[in-house]
Order: C-alpha cells, then sequence, then structure tokens
C-alpha cells in the first residue's frame, strides 16, 4: 500500500462538475494498493497517516497530528501510485491491485479512516476525477508499506 500525504489548507474532489469531496485544513492523501496489500498494510498505514506529526505548534515546530489541529483526510484512489517505469517511457501498471480487489481495499480504508472519528471525505473510485488543493507549506510525504518490513529488519 502506497500514500502520497499533502498537508493541505484545502482541497477538493470534482468528477463530472460533481463536488464528491472537500475539506479545509488537513491531509490529501492519494492511496494505491499494490498486489499482495491487506487488512496488514492498511493496519500499519492508516495510524501512520493520522498520527503524522506534520501541523505546527504555536512555536512553529511540526508537533501536530491532523486530529489535533481539527483537520479532516480528504482520501483519493490512485493505482498509478504502482506505476514502474523501468523500460521506456510507458508505465506499466502491473503491480498495481486488481480494480475489483482494489475498490474494496480502498472501501475498507474509507471505513477504517472514518472509524478514528475524523471527518472523512472522499473521491470516487475509477472516476476521472479533478483534485485541486493549496499545498501547505508545501509538506508532501511518500508512504510505502513495504518499509515496515526493511524498518522491522
Amino acid at each position: 500500500m502506497r500514500a502520497v500525504v499533502q498537508r493541505v489548507r484545502s482541497a477538493r474532489v470534482e468528477v463530472g462538475g460533481e463536488v464528491t469531496g472537500a475539506i479545509e485544513r488537513g491531509l490529501l492523501v492519494y492511496l494505491g494498493f499494490g498486489r499482495g496489500d491487506g487488512a496488514e498494510d492498511r493496519a500499519w498505514m492508516l495510524p501512520k497517516i493520522v498520527g503524522l506529526r506534520i501541523f505546527e505548534d504555536d512555536a512553529g515546530k511540526m508537533s501536530r497530528c491532523v486530529a489535533d489541529v481539527g483537520g479532516a483526510l480528504l482520501l483519493v484512489s490512485q493505482f498509478t501510485l504502482y506505476a514502474d517505469l523501468g523500460r521506456g517511457r510507458r508505465p506499466s501498471f502491473d503491480a498495481a491491485m486488481p480494480p475489483e480487489e482494489a475498490e474494496a481495499a480502498y472501501d475498507a480504508a474509507v471505513r477504517e479512516a472514518r472509524a478514528t472519528g475524523l471527518r472523512v471525505e472522499t473521491g470516487r473510485f475509477r472516476a476521472d476525477m479533478q483534485v485541486s488543493s493549496i499545498n501547505d507549506g508545501p509538506v508532501t510525504l511518500w508512504i510505502d508499506s513495504a518499509s515496515r518490513a526493511r524498518a522491522a529488519m
């Protein structure tokens, strides 16, 4: 499971001119699911995202998480996080989870994120989405659940 997390002042997703999700201060999270990702990947990833201390305190130090600042999450499915450009310029997405499985994994991630008590907005799975945001900082982080195995070594 991979995520690109951006600290934002605001973000929104539109599908066909309809706003499907919008937040003010919080985190815009692009989520991608790879072949073999499961519940244990979500169990590792979601608390990491929710607990990221990337919001500034009164002293200007990044020591607060999204809940500490009353922020929200905007979760957007993003299979292209599994693009492989190893052979040429046209990306291969063979490492991405098949769409039907990925949709179930995305829905589970949304449910699990909402269970934290945070306000969670979403895009629409497999839709042509227009995402707009005002990145705050900018602060953008890449998280890959495969790194948990390396950290355990």
